[in-house]
């Protein structure tokens, strides 16, 4: 038994022997560059305050022998904007950082400007400094000032009056901003309003929001991180609620990536030369509302482009409502669904009667079903869709091919968009498009210009684009 006991002794502590012998690796001065996954990091648009997310840069090593680098710092040092993680260790500055052979380590990068930070464009680098040489990565983000509106259990984050936002700064919401009853919100030109997530404004009954873009100079309603790859990701922000007798007029804006965009509940709303795309729910999510619509481009919505629920009045002319959702597999993609019932927060069914028409516009999904119309027995449904290209299917609750209202419109004919992804989203139709001059006269004499300011009163196309 003894034997057998000094023997386990002496085996395990050889082996530690040999495991500490491993851990004792020579590390030699770089005699070959360094190799890099990327030579420059672009981080996305921030805001002062506000940190970005964190990117990543890979360091190669590719010499047959383990290596220590001697420096990897920032250019400005403890001024810079920027900061670094080197191998799990946060600062600006490091010194004889190892690297094993043919190995790699990771360096995370993020930008996080203070109040006072001056420059609108903010580049520097991480330099590497070795016997090989001097390298370095740079990095490169733009900075904007901006006003932030934040909601905590102190500030209600509440807009009272007649306000005028403009495109001087950009508007950074957290948690909800509400606009006061009675109150105006003017948003000029150019401006930026950008979404925390799980952030959204209401609007009051009596309250009034005016969104003043032009063509080129749009107002954008967004989430508010800027990297590329969150214009198609939706989520990233609630919604603009609007409350029962509120109003909105909004032309020229850009609204993307949220939950449902414009939540308009017995609300009345004019929506003009607007791209709205990629929400989770619903695009515009209506509850007995009026909604006025010309030259409204929309795409990319879960159930979705224009939901309506509980009746109202809705006039949809020369828009162009494309779904073509496949972020999942749930929600039926739609371009439109209405109907006249909706069930209330305290679980009432509550309906009320519902007014649709729809003019010299395109409604076309991935789906075989664009448009779902949904009556309810004992209350009024008048729909009039006039000509207009539709994907149609029998569950559409309508018959395309005898229902009075159908007029001069055409079913499943392809409109030849030029890019249905959301990524270069392009919903002009080519010049081959059935869509092309099947426009009527008499609408299009009454929204004369397409959403890029083209006229369209002769020989006119259907949707916003001529």
């Amino acid at each position: 038994m003894k034997l057998k006991l000094i023997a386990a002794v002496l085996f395990w502590t050889a082996l530690l022997m040999i495991s500490c012998n491993r851990d004792e690796i020579s590390f030699d001065a770089p005699t070959q560059e360094l190799r890099f996954s990327r030579d420059t990091v672009f981080c996305d648009t921030v805001y002062n305050q506000v940190r970005s997310e964190s990117y990543a840069v890979k360091v190669y090593n590719t010499e047959d022998r383990d290596i220590l680098i001697p420096s990897i710092e920032l250019g400005r040092g403890i001024s810079s904007l920027y900061r670094i993680n080197v191998d799990g260790k946060s600062g600006h500055s490091f010194t004889n950082v190892p690297l094993r052979k043919k190995d790699s380590l990771y360096i995370f990068v993020e930008i996080a400007p203070t109040a006072s930070s001056p420059e609108a464009i903010a580049e520097d680098r991480i330099f590497f400094t070795s016997p090989a040489g001097k390298q370095h990565v740079t990095l490169f983000s733009v900075v904007q000032d901006a006003e932030f509106f934040v909601e905590t259990p102190g500030n209600p984050n509440i807009l009272s009056g007649n306000i005028t936002w403009n495109d001087d700064r950009a508007k950074i919401i957290y948690g909800d901003l509400t606009l006061a009853a009675g109150s105006t919100l003017n948003i000029e030109a150019g401006t930026k309003v950008y979404f925390f997530k799980n952030s959204g404004m209401k609007v009051s009954g009596g309250a009034t929001v005016n969104v003043n873009g032009d063509l080129n100079d749009e107002v954008i309603i967004r989430g508010d991180r800027n990297d590329p790859k969150y214009d198609t990701i939706p989520k990233n922000w609630n919604s603009m609620r609007f409350e029962a007798g509120s109003n909105l007029n909004m032309n020229y804006a850009r609204v993307f990536g949220g939950i449902r965009g414009l939540d308009l509940r017995q609300a009345t709303a004019s929506i003009k030369n607007t791209i709205m795309h990629t929400f989770d729910e619903y695009g515009i999510y209506a509850v007995n509302s009026t909604v006025n619509a010309e030259n409204l481009v929309m795409n990319n919505c879960q159930n979705a482009d224009f939901g309506i629920f509980k009746g109202g009045t809705y006039n949809v002319v020369h828009s162009t409502l494309a779904n073509y959702w496949q972020l999942t597999a749930t929600g039926s993609g739609l371009a439109m669904y209405a109907t006249n019932e909706w069930m209330s927060s305290s679980g009432q069914m509550e309906t009320a009667p519902l007014n649709l028409y729809v003019g010299n516009s395109i409604f076309y999904t991935r789906a075989a079903n664009a448009v779902q119309l949904k009556p309810v027995t004992g209350q009024t449904f008048t729909y009039e869709i006039r000509n207009s290209l539709l994907k149609y299917d029998s569950g559409a609750g309508f018959n395309f091919d005898s229902s009075p209202g159908i007029i001069n419109s055409f079913k499943n004919t392809d409109p030849k968009f030029i890019h249905y992804y959301t990524e270069k989203m392009n919903l002009r139709v080519a010049a081959d498009s059935e869509a092309k001059g099947k426009g009527n006269i008499g609408i299009a004499a009454a929204a004369p210009l397409d959403i890029l300011k083209v006229n369209r009163t002769v020989s006119p196309t259907l949707g916003a684009y001529q």
